[in-house]
C-alpha cells in the first residue's frame, strides 16, 4: 500500500472518532450521600420570633469568634464573614450563614465554612458554632 492510500484511511478514522458519542458524565449538581450528611451537620432549626433576631445572633457569634462581617442581607437571610486562621495568619477561614423561615415560627440556620478554599467537613466545627449561637440567642431573647 502506498503512503497516499494510508492518508485517506487515517483521515476517515480520525473523523469517525470525532463523531463518536461522548460518554455520559456524572451529574455534578446532584448531591452525593456525603454532601447530604454534611448538610445535616451544617444545619440547625431554632424557634425564634423573626429572622432579624436570628441574623443578629449569627453576626454576634461570628464577631465573637473573630470574623469580620463582609456582607449581611436581611432580605436573603445571608451573612458572610472571614478571618485569618491561627497560628498561621496567612490562612483564611471564610463562612457563609443562611437563615431560612420554616413552618411554625422556626428558622433553619445553615453554616458553610471554608478553610483556604477547601470545605470544612469536621462536625465539631459546626457543633461549636451552633453551641455559641444557642448561647447568643438565649442571651438576646432572655
Amino acid at each position: 500500500m502506498s503512503r497516499c492510500a494510508l492518508f485517506p484511511m487515517s483521515l476517515v478514522l480520525a473523523l469517525a472518532a470525532a463523531c463518536a458519542t461522548p460518554k455520559p458524565r456524572v451529574d455534578l449538581l446532584s448531591p452525593s450521600e456525603a454532601q447530604t450528611k454534611l448538610r445535616a451537620i451544617q444545619s440547625r432549626t431554632f424557634e425564634l420570633p423573626d429572622r432579624l433576631t436570628a441574623l443578629r445572633g449569627v453576626m454576634a457569634v461570628l464577631q465573637d469568634l473573630g470574623f469580620v462581617i463582609e456582607r449581611a442581607n436581611e432580605a436573603l437571610g445571608l451573612v458572610t464573614g472571614a478571618r485569618f486562621a491561627e497560628p498561621n495568619y496567612f490562612d483564611v477561614v471564610a463562612i457563609t450563614v443562611t437563615v431560612r423561615p420554616q413552618d411554625g415560627g422556626k428558622f433553619l440556620v445553615r453554616v458553610n465554612a471554608i478553610y483556604n478554599n477547601k470545605p470544612i467537613d469536621t462536625p465539631e466545627v459546626y457543633q461549636n458554632f451552633f453551641a455559641a449561637l444557642e448561647r447568643s440567642l438565649f442571651v438576646e431573647r432572655g
